[in-house]
């Protein structure tokens, strides 16, 4: 739907902003206030966007709006000043009033109504940085939805109006570009953009189905954990061809289903999402299998090998009308959001070289992931991640590839013990992965650097100690890429050099990308991993592999 933007303060970084909230709900039109009168006589829009201090049209346009909202338009007012209130003409519409800002800080938000559409499965209280505008309803049908504590006094935050087929919701939060990136608040005004009868929020929990069950506490605990800990997840089902894997998922959740085979798990219709678990070379033919049978997907990591299986399998499920998306779960490591948060704004300058590694000087593991028949090789493993968050942070996919591998130590396994990826833009940028099963000394996780500072971050150990009655002194390390990296920022400063400091990790958000798959599926909420970016890190791996074997001959993408 056309969604029309009006803003009284419209910089670049403003109309990126609002870009970015509005783009999964439609295509938006800027136009500043003077236009209004024009584009009243033009057709109704699906909604209409009013972003701060925005003189008010003739009272002819603002019937023509009421107009349009009674049939089916939604009209979002982002943080009005007083430019909006009674004086500017737009009290009627909008069915509030903007207090005088408070100073400028953080303020917690809380929601007022949980029955509220706008406000499903979104946590009961979150924190927004910004400059609050203090809520006065003027209208008997606009509700509260949210409140903001401010000074031990409960002001209204956001109220919504429904008037004939649309609405009107009025927000005295977002003013501020990183307030309106706040993920809470952004779905509430993303969902005020829509019209019509609410999401449905309050159907019965998805069923879910794990394929490839795997080993005691392996990836199907931590689907199946996740499945039970979401809430609109309920795990119903899983399968694997091994027994002993199977009386392992009984074990940890009793009462599930387990199936033989995936055609049996395919067929049970109380599994709405299967999530493929199984080893890499197995993905395209379960993935076809279950979108074939009219089910959601959630593959793991890597989706497949080549760029022809992702596009053949995202016509599949476009053809039978199902999501599929893959678990890049590391997104949402608390090391790499923080660095993502300090590149987005723009501590770094512009970022023109990402380096990140990950390895050490070990026998790798002797199981599948060592197969480079089953696992794809290296660079398919720990790469799914490196290479989506060096594209992540980057924006688009590289120009050209080269890798280089070597083959020197462990030769019991199919793996390369080193492979180098470097990935170059055609406007200079670039980046490099390295994973190493003999590198003894650890390089840094991440190595980012910018026009204005450089961001590194290094590995920390992680290690359990105890002691115990019998062997007495224990000490346990965890794989040296679980605990989240200590995070450095150094900046220069004309006349007084480089000064650094700690970069503190984003807070935790647990099972974060089941929960955003769910909201997907249940409220329509975008979602993270979609087919385009997930085709873009298989085209980099594939064009690493061959790159690797003929030689480091580098492969043009682009």
């Amino acid at each position: 739907m056309q969604i029309v933007i009006v803003s009284g303060r419209l910089t670049d970084r403003r109309r990126a902003a609002l870009v970015e909230l509005v783009a999964a709900e439609g295509v938006p039109v800027f136009v500043d206030a003077g236009e209004l009168e024009a584009l009243a006589e033009g057709d109704r829009p699906g909604a209409v966007v009013v972003d701060g201090s925005v003189a008010a049209p003739s009272s002819a346009v603002l019937t023509r709006l009421q107009g349009w909202v009674e049939r089916g338009t939604t009209v979002v007012a982002i943080s009005p000043t007083s430019a909006t209130g009674p004086a500017g003409g737009w009290s009627d519409l909008l069915g509030a009033n903007a207090q005088p800002p408070v100073p400028a800080g953080e303020v917690f938000a809380r929601i007022s109504d949980s029955d509220e559409d706008l406000v499903a499965r979104i946590d009961p209280e979150f924190a927004v940085v910004d400059v609050f505008r203090p809520l006065n309803p003027v209208a008997a049908i606009a509700r509260p939805v949210l409140h903001v504590t401010y000074r031990f006094v409960s002001q209204v935050a956001v109220v919504v109006s429904d008037v004939g087929l649309g609405r009107v919701t009025v927000s005295g939060l977002g003013g501020t570009d990183q307030a309106l990136a706040t993920p809470a608040l952004a779905a509430v005004l993303r969902r005020a953009l829509r019209a019509g009868a609410p999401p449905s929020g309050h159907r019965r929990p998805l069923g879910i189905g794990v394929v490839g069950y795997g080993p005691y506490g392996g990836m199907g605990f931590v689907h199946g954990t996740a499945a039970t800990a979401v809430p609109g997840l309920d795990l119903v089902a899983t399968c694997d061809s091994d027994p002993d894997r199977r009386k392992a998922a009984e074990h940890d959740f009793p009462g599930i289903r387990v199936h033989d085979t995936v055609e049996e798990l395919a067929g049970d219709d109380n599994v709405d999402v299967a999530v493929v678990a199984t080893p890499p070379s197995a993905h395209v033919s379960v993935v076809s299998t279950l979108l074939g049978a009219g089910k959601h997907v959630a593959c793991e990591k890597p989706l497949c090998f080549t760029v022809a299986d992702a596009d053949r399998l995202f016509a599949l499920a476009a053809d039978n009308d199902r999501v599929l998306t893959v678990n890049q779960s590391r997104r949402w490591d608390r090391d790499f959001r923080a660095l993502r948060a300090a590149v987005d704004d723009g501590l770094l300058g512009e970022v023109f070289n990402v380096e990140t590694f990950v390895g050490g000087f070990d026998h790798p593991c002797r199981a599948w992931h060592s197969d480079s028949t089953v696992s794809g090789g290296m660079v398919y493993d720990w790469g799914s991640h490196h290479v989506d968050w060096i594209l992540q942070l980057l924006g688009s996919v590289p120009d050209q590839v080269t890798a280089t591998g070597h083959k020197r130590v462990w030769h019991d396994v199919t793996n390369l013990d080193q492979l180098r990826v470097r990935m170059h833009w055609d406007d200079g940028r670039e980046a490099e992965f390295v994973a190493s099963d003999v590198a003894a000394v650890r390089r840094p996780k991440f190595y980012v650097q910018g026009t204005s500072g450089t961001l590194v971050g290094h590995y920390q150990a992680l290690a359990f100690e105890s002691v115990d009655p019998a062997r007495g002194y224990v000490r346990t390390d965890a794989h040296h890429a679980e605990a989240p990296a200590a995070l450095t920022l150094a900046r220069y400063t004309s006349g007084h050099g480089v000064a650094d400091a700690a970069v503190p990790l984003a807070p935790d958000m647990p099972f974060a990308f089941h929960r955003n798959l769910a909201d997907h599926l249940l409220l329509g909420e975008p979602l993270a991993v979609v087919s385009q970016s997930a085709r873009q890190v298989v085209a980099v791996l594939e064009a690493a592999t061959r790159s690797a074997s003929e030689g480091s001959e580098p492969v043009r993408l682009r």
